[in-house]
């Protein structure tokens, strides 16, 4: 008998959904999980006809951060070798094609929080928080990100002090895009990743590329790319519809 996924990845159309699958860990980040996430993010680089993707967790959270259970077992080497391999993963969501939105609910803590703001976009009905610090050790990767996407003072904050924002804080420091109720979150995050899938891949992806490149201080590529895409034929023909529905007859 196999042990089932801590991940799973299905796609139905333009969009895929990637699913942690620990719900009696609270979708903790176990190497298993590792392993499952690595193999999920090789397999949608190659997913030509997906768009967008949904990250979600099954259960009550998305994801409840490291897997403490792993962590007496691990020498310093191991645990800064592991440190390193989920800054790759992380690091892997934005170097995806697809636009990826996070469904956060219940909680997202230490590694969770930092596997959502992975994401381009984040939809939650969740509690937010880095709690590395009561431990006595550091969030081990994704402060650049957090930083980025925070600011310095709302990151200090949330790793200094390690108190947990609800879903409504969390989105006045820019953690959330859209604040959405409780039991309205799938179908929300659905519809969102369903929307952003009705534009062109070439324009998603190279938007992706180049954020990606202006976060890590490379400039510059927004002119050729956008020179490139707009004699594509996805834009030319998208190009032509328009001046159609705007043509006076």
């Amino acid at each position: 008998m196999t042990d089932a996924p801590a991940a799973t990845l299905t796609a139905e159309g333009p969009v895929a959904r990637l699913t942690l699958e620990r719900p009696q860990a609270r979708n903790a980040l176990s190497r298993a999980m590792a392993d499952a996430l690595e193999a999920g993010l090789a397999r949608l680089a190659g997913m030509d006809d997906v768009r967008a993707v949904v990250v979600a967790g099954r259960g009550r959270s998305f994801c409840a951060g490291a897997d403490i259970a792993e962590m007496p077992t691990l020498s310093p080497v191991e645990a800064e070798t592991l440190a390193g391999r989920w800054q790759r993963i992380m690091d892997g969501f934005a170097a995806l094609p697809q636009v990826t939105v996070a469904a956060v609910q219940g909680h997202a803590l230490g590694g969770g929080l930092m596997l959502a703001i992975a994401q381009d976009l984040r939809e939650a009905s969740a509690r937010f928080g880095l709690p590395e610090v009561t431990l006595g050790f550091n969030p081990g990767y994704g402060i650049a990100r957090l930083l980025d996407i925070a600011g310095g003072a709302h990151a200090r904050d949330l790793m200094l002090t390690a108190r947990v924002v609800d879903a409504a804080e969390a989105y006045h420091m820019g953690l959330v895009t859209r604040v959405v109720p409780d039991g309205a979150l799938e179908a929300a995050a659905l519809e969102l990743a369903q929307q952003v899938a009705r534009s062109p891949r070439g324009g998603l992806a190279a938007t992706k590329t180049i954020t990606a490149d202006l976060r890590a201080g490379r400039g510059g590529a927004e002119p050729r790319a956008y020179g490139a895409l707009r004699a594509a034929p996805d834009a030319q023909a998208r190009i032509a519809a328009f001046l159609n529905r705007r043509r006076v007859p």
